[in-house]
Parts: C-alpha cells; structure tokens; sequence
C-alpha cells in the first residue's frame, strides 16, 4: 500500500527508447498486464506482452470463493478455516457455502438437501450406456462419457444468463455425480446396477450404491460415512489450479455446464493432477517395508526415486487437509483394520519432518499422502481415486463457473503466445521439394 507522499503505480524504464511509463499497481502488489502493451519501440509495435509458462505468475481472475497461503498452510472457503468446517460441517453445508457464499440456515440446507436428493436419478439411457463401456474401461474416462452426456438430457443448460436455468443445472450435476460414480464401479465388478435411496445422507447413499448386495439394505458404518464426508469437505474446491482453470477456459465460451464440467474432469485425469493419491500408494506398495525405507531415501537424496505425496505446487508449509486427514486416518482403521501401509507412511513422514534435506526443500506431507491409504481401507480400487476427487470437486467447479459467467470483466479466454516458427516462405511445389 503507498505511504504518504508516495504513489501506488510502477515506473518503468524502457532501456532500449529511454522513455518512462507509470503503471498502477491495483490490489496491492497487481499490475493489469493489458497496460503493458503501452511499451513500444515503434509505433506500429505490438507492444509489450508478459511471458508466463504455466502461469505461475499470472492471475486471470479475481474470484471470492477460496483463499490459500501457502507459506503459512492456510486453506479457506468464503473464509471459514477448512479445519472448522471439517469437524462441524457437512459436505452439502459445504457444498453450498462455496456455491452460494454464505453458510445456510437450517431452512436453507434442508431444501438444498431435499433438490439433490430429488436429483440423484439419471435417465435410464445412461444405464444403457454405462453397459456399453468394456468391462476394464478406467472409472473416470466411463464418469467424463457421461457427465457429458448429460448436456445431450438437458439442452436448456445452455441457457447460461439464466440465473435460475444454471442453479438448476448445479443442482442436478451436485446429485448426480455419486450416481455415476457409483455405476461405473458396479460396472467393474459386473453386478447390477445400485439405484439411490434418498432416505439416505449423501454419502451414505453413495457408499449404499457401492456396496449393497441384493435386496438386503445396506447401512454403511457411521464412521466411514463421517470420514467420506470430510475427504469430500477437503476436496471440495482448491483455488484456481489445473481443473478448475479449465472449467473457466472452456465456461468462458459460454459452453454448457456439463460439457465445462467434462473438460474439468478430464484435467483433473492427469497423473500430476488427481493421479497422485494412487501413485503414493504404488510407492509404498513398492517400499515393501520400513526397513527398505532407508534406502528408499538414499534414492530420493540421489534423485533416483520421487518421493510422492510430499510438497505442493502452492503449499510450503504442512498442508493443512493432510493434518485433517491423518486423524481421519486412525478412526477409519478401527472399523476397517490397519492398513499395513501405514507403518510405513508414518515413517517416510518422521524422516521428511526431521531431515534437513526435506525441510529445506519444502517437502511435507500434502492431502494425496493418507487419502489413497484410507480409499483403500474403504474398499475402494485405484481407478476409482480420481472420481472420488471429483465428486466433491464439482462443486467448486461449478461455483468458479457461475463466478465467471457472472464477471464483467471475463471474456472468452484467449491467451497469447511467444511465435517461434519460421518466418514467411514461399510454397514449393512438390516435385521441386527436397
């Protein structure tokens, strides 16, 4: 913030003209890169454009909806400490805070808990089409076929100015999201296919479509109902990483929020992105034993192995899910056994914890490190990992895409480039080409 006698803008010296230009620095330490293109040799320049792989520095939006320090392991929803919501919340209270900002009254969360229960049917072709997949076809690429699908149910989703038509379009995709999950699980092991019973909480229904055998209703244990309630609290929404800037890429369009929700998944696919829970178990699998955890170690010193699981492209400091998590951790193992991963997950972290060569490369335990272990524990498969993300993810996709439709300062994204290819040449025909 300037002081007194100060002014809150940024001067730059263009060593190559000489000329000085004044550039407001907005919202405490941002600059609009639209005013670099004043930065010109000639006139008839472009102009001066920032070039950012990755985008690691560059902010596309402004959006309220999550904020994140990552040097101080801070995580909040429409700031609420992620720590408070997920001892007193539940996924739906949740779920909607992050679509609507505020907390909801008691009226307010028992209609929003009675319209996805109203919801959670799909159209009967999306059995058929379920049965249509191989029987080894990966539980997400079955889940993004039929999330997209849906678009092809609903063709007044693409009414996208309607404020009423795209809650309405939240809604159905909030509910519908376990349905599909569990479908392509079902699928997997070749048994029927599970309808919802909306007498049930939302992820005690889903853990019934998983698991029930027969005609013989199947409770899910409370605790393991509470635990998937709280994995899907800490995965609800993560600021503007990979997914959900592909949700708002392809919203900027005006797509359809099925058809967004798709290409969000589909990012979310990626081993980098919401493959790494399983890749930290193919590690400890691997490890085999906390005795082969030193040499495991000498390996990542040597830059042999990956360490898995450890340090965040945001977070440089104990991500906080991955706190919330492990104590989720010890309540799940008492109902279903101690996984014989564990023993060897705690040791890795005590190394990471208490070795200079972690601590200085920022390397802590971050929400992939104990989730895959308690998935397991619950029975559920590795292909199965990247949709228990999304499920609860949707919800923040979603809430990042009705904030952009609704910003007037978005419009269909469209970043530059930095051309690197040839220069103007002249077409050869074929038979002189060499």
């Amino acid at each position: 913030m300037a002081t007194a006698g100060t002014k809150n803008s940024l001067s730059i010296r263009d060593n190559r003209t000489g000329r000085e230009y004044e550039v407001p620095i907005l919202d405490g330490d941002v600059i609009n890169a639209i005013d670099l293109r004043q930065i010109k040799v000639n006139e008839d320049d472009f102009g001066m454009m920032s070039y950012d792989p990755a985008f690691s520095n560059t902010a596309s939006t402004r959006s309220a909806i999550t904020y994140i320090d990552g040097d101080k392991g801070i995580l909040r929803y429409r700031g609420y400490p992620i720590e408070q919501l997920a001892e007193r919340a539940s996924h739906l209270e949740v779920a909607y805070l992050i679509l609507k900002g505020e907390l909801p009254t008691k009226s307010q969360l028992d209609s929003f808990v009675e319209d996805v229960t109203f919801h959670t049917y799909v159209h009967e072709n999306i059995t058929e089409q379920v049965k249509g997949f191989r029987y080894d076809a990966h539980a997400m690429g079955m889940v993004i076929s039929m999330v997209a699908s849906l678009s092809t149910f609903y063709p007044d989703a693409k009414e996208v100015d309607d404020a009423k038509n795209r809650w309405q379009q939240i809604v159905r995709l909030v509910a519908k999201m376990p349905t599909l999950a569990a479908y392509t699980y079902r699928h997997h092991r070749g048994l029927p296919l599970v309808y919802p019973e909306n007498e049930l909480s939302y992820t005690a229904n889903f853990l019934s479509m998983l698991f029930k055998i027969g005609t013989k209703e199947h409770k899910p244990s409370p605790v393991l109902e509470r635990a998937l309630d709280i994995l899907f609290i800490l995965h609800a929404d993560h600021e503007q990483n990979c997914s959900t800037t592909a949700m708002r890429v392809i919203g900027s369009s005006r797509s359809d929020p099925y058809s967004a929700l798709a290409g969000a998944m589909a990012a979310l696919y990626g081993p980098l992105h919401g493959g790494a829970n399983e890749a930290v178990l193919r590690m400890l699998t691997r490890i085999g034993s906390v005795s082969n955890i030193p040499k495991f170690i000498e390996g990542v010193k040597r830059k042999e192995e990956r360490l898995m699981g450890f340090g965040h492209r945001i977070y440089k400091a104990y991500d906080p899910r991955a706190s919330i998590i492990k104590r989720t951790a010890d309540e799940v193992f008492e109902v279903t056994g101690r996984n014989p991963l564990l023993d060897i997950a705690l040791e890795l972290e005590r190394i990471a914890l208490s070795e200079d060569y972690f601590i200085e490369r920022n390397l802590y335990p971050n929400v992939d490190f104990y989730s895959g272990i308690i998935y397991q524990s619950m029975g559920f498969p590795v292909e199965m990992f990247p949709v228990l993300f999304a499920i609860p993810r949707a919800a923040g996709w979603l809430a990042h895409w009705e904030e952009m439709i609704t910003d007037k300062e978005q419009r269909i994204a469209r970043p530059l480039q930095v051309f690197t290819g040839p220069a103007v040449r002249d077409f050869v025909p074929i038979s002189d080409r060499r």
